[in-house]
């Protein structure tokens, strides 16, 4: 096995967010040696990484180069260059997830079509080059309101989603290539961490239950475990794995899903890395996602995904009417309260709806700790100066 702790391996990550500080406190406990790539030069990454390159990670040239000087490639967010990506691969450059892999996650109709080819089960759509494309097939009936606008690539939390109940609800969306998606009404959003390295080691984290904020479409808690049966969990991990099986996944993948009021498991969507979904996991694991990230892409053993307890994750986000030099107000308050654990991610600006932070509660009663959660959520203000 590779040496790669306390040694000349360099690990190379694209993007140098929040996922990626997060993923820096488990490299740094086992001392590997570090590489970020990411376009803005204040990220969150740049003062903790051993090494830091500014750069933009759609540009063949940026990621190729970075490539280059590292010896196995990870990365922290989809927005990358896979053109460059491939050609690093030919080159013999581990990189995981697989380049393929990120092609078809990073485009939400190959996405659904790749559900659909391998018998995955996820809401009906319809995939269109346009949106006057869109707009035609309502006009003759073949599309009908209501249903969810996604646009084709590089959409997140919020961005790129929006549900349609009218032609005015089109106004201002983005002309180009887009799916359409029957609007599912659902009892619960739910997501599974699925865990596998290239040795064929398999493990799944807990079920989670996501609720989300109305207006932002943003994830607000994140609660583990799921308050769902025994039976539907199990049903949920089944298809998750199924998800992972069918990519021949290398890494972790979190799969996003909805559980319909007939209790049927849908694949919403999934994401090829750590996720807002496992931040809970450094608390309330026995093995935290960015630890088991980490595990994964370098073929070590992969630790136990079990809770230690259960465990509440709300997300921090700036307030609505402020923008500028980032104030945390009644962080104080929050950290008198037991089981309560806030995370900042370095980020100067605040912005409305920016992930500022989060905040995990750990309890050994879910309701408790879902009770703690809600004032932690009303009392930290993020504002600016």
């Amino acid at each position: 096995m590779k040496n790669y702790f306390s040694s000349d391996f360099r690990l190379g990550v694209l993007g140098g967010g929040q996922l990626g500080r997060m993923l820096l406190a488990e490299t740094q406990k086992l001392d590997i040696y570090t590489v970020i790539l990411d376009g803005a030069s204040d990220a969150p990454c740049a003062q903790i990484c051993n090494e830091f390159h500014h750069g933009d990670l759609l540009d063949y040239d940026t990621v190729y180069r970075f490539g280059k000087k590292v010896d196995l490639l990870t990365i922290e967010i989809e927005r990358v260059n896979i053109d460059a990506l491939e050609t690093l691969e030919s080159e013999g450059l581990p990189i995981f997830p697989r380049p393929k892999d990120l092609r078809i996650i990073q485009s939400k109709a190959q996405q659904k079509n790749f559900y659909k080819d391998h018998d995955i089960p996820t809401a009906d759509f319809a995939h269109y080059a346009f949106l006057e494309e869109l707009k035609h097939s309502l006009d003759h009936g073949v599309l009908v309101f209501p249903f969810v606008w996604k646009a084709a690539r590089f959409g997140y939390d919020g961005n790129g989603v929006k549900i349609v109940r009218s032609y005015k609800d089109l106004e201002g969306l983005p002309l180009g290539e887009c799916i359409a998606e029957k609007l599912i009404p659902f009892k619960n959003e739910l997501a599974v961490i699925v865990a596998r390295n290239k040795s064929g080691d398999l493990r799944t984290y807990p079920v989670v239950e996501m609720e989300f904020h109305p207006e932002a479409n943003q994830v607000e808690y994140v609660i583990c475990p799921a308050r769902i049966e025994d039976s539907i969990a199990q049903k949920a991990r089944d298809i998750a794995l199924k998800v992972a099986d069918a990519f021949n996944f290398i890494g972790l993948l979190a799969v996003e899903m909805f559980q319909t009021k007939e209790d049927e498991i849908l694949v919403n969507e999934v994401a090829p890395r750590t996720h807002n979904s496992g931040h809970y996991s450094i608390e309330a694991s026995y093995t935290n996602q960015f630890e088991q990230h980490l595990r994964s892409i370098l073929d070590l053993p992969l630790g136990n995904t079990d809770s230690k307890v259960a465990g509440i994750m709300v997300n921090l986000v700036g307030a609505e009417g402020y923008t500028g030099e980032v104030i945390y107000e009644n962080i104080e308050e929050v950290l008198n309260i037991e089981g309560v654990t806030p995370h900042i991610y370095g980020k100067k600006i605040t912005k409305p709806f920016r992930k500022m932070g989060h905040v995990t509660i750990v309890n050994k009663d879910i309701a408790k700790a879902r009770v703690i959660a809600q004032q932690v959520k009303e009392a930290i203000k993020i504002i600016s100066k």
